[in-house]
C-alpha cells in the first residue's frame, strides 16, 4: 500500500492523536502518499453543531497545522489535505463559502446521510426499506455527477437487510456508474479491523461482475491505522479473491502534485 487518503483528526470529535502522529505513523508504514480527509463542517442554518465532524472555526487550525507538515515532511511523505463529506444539496453553497481561499486538495464522497444532521437518520444502520436505500444510491451518483469528490468512502456503508434482488439492483447501479466513471470502490481498513458490517463480500462480488477496481482506505481514526499490515494485508486478499484490481494512486493525486 503506497498512499491512504482517508485519514481523520482529533477536530471530528471521535478521532484520537496529534496531526504528526499521523504523519509520523504514515511514514513508519511506508506510504508514499498522506491524504488527510477529516469530517468537513457544515454551515447549519439552525446553527446545530455537530458531534461527528469538526466545527466551522477549527477549518483555519486545521490547513495551518497540516500545511506546516507537509512543508516539514515534504523529503519523507507527499501530504493532501482534503475532507470527507456527504452530498447534501441544501447546505452545499454554505460549505463551499465556508471552504473558499483555502488550499484544498481534495475531498472524498461519506455518505453517512442524506438529509442534514439532525433530522437525517445515519445510513450505517440496518434498514430493509427499498426507498432508503435508493435514496442513498440515488444521492451517491448524484453527488459523484458534481465532480467535487474524488471517490467514494465505505460505499457499502448501508446495510441493507430486505430483499436480496432489491440490494443487488441498486448497488450494481452504483457499481456500473462507478466502473464507468473510473471510480474505484473502497475497501475500508477501519470496516476490517472493528469487524464491520463492510467491506462487504456481497457489494464486493457486484463490484467484480461490474469489472471495478479498488482503493484501500485506512479510514484512519487512531494514527496506528497507518501502520497496520495485517489489516492491509487482509483488505488486499479481498481485491484479489474479488479479482478488483488495485489503485495505488488517485488520478491527479499521485506521489508527487
Amino acid at each position: 500500500m503506497l498512499a491512504n487518503y482517508h485519514t481523520h483528526t482529533y477536530r471530528c470529535r471521535h478521532a484520537e492523536g496529534e496531526d504528526r502522529e499521523y504523519v509520523e505513523a504514515a511514514i513508519e508504514g511506508g506510504l508514499k502518499v498522506l491524504g488527510f480527509s477529516d469530517h468537513c463542517p457544515w454551515v447549519f442554518p439552525d446553527r446545530y453543531a455537530s458531534a461527528i465532524r469538526m466545527d466551522e472555526g477549527q477549518v483555519e487550525d486545521y490547513f495551518t497545522s497540516l500545511t506546516a507538515l507537509k512543508k516539514e515532511y515534504a523529503d519523507d511523505i507527499t501530504i493532501y489535505i482534503g475532507f470527507e463529506a456527504e452530498y447534501l444539496p441544501p447546505l452545499m453553497e454554505a460549505q463551499e463559502r465556508l471552504l473558499e481561499g483555502y488550499p484544498l486538495d481534495y475531498m472524498i464522497m461519506g455518505q453517512h446521510f442524506v438529509e442534514p444532521e439532525p433530522f437525517g437518520d445515519y445510513m450505517g444502520r440496518p434498514t430493509d426499506s427499498e426507498e432508503v436505500l435508493k435514496q442513498y444510491i440515488d444521492s451517491i451518483i448524484a453527488g459523484m455527477e458534481t465532480g467535487k469528490y474524488k471517490y467514494v468512502a465505505h460505499p457499502d456503508l448501508l446495510a441493507f437487510e430486505g430483499d436480496r434482488e432489491i440490494f443487488r439492483s441498486h448497488y450494481s447501479r452504483l457499481c456500473r456508474y462507478l466502473k464507468e466513471k473510473s471510480i474505484p470502490v473502497e475497501i475500508n481498513l477501519l470496516g476490517v479491523r472493528n469487524f464491520r458490517h463492510y467491506p462487504s463480500d456481497e457489494f464486493l462480488a457486484m463490484a467484480h461482475n461490474e469489472g471495478n477496481s479498488a482503493i484501500i482506505g485506512c479510514d484512519a481514526h487512531q494514527p496506528e491505522l497507518l501502520n497496520y499490515k495485517a489489516g492491509v494485508a487482509i483488505c488486499e486478499s479481498l481485491a484479489e479473491k474479488y479479482e478488483l484490481p488495485l489503485v495505488d494512486y488517485l488520478e491527479s493525486l499521485g506521489p508527487e502534485k
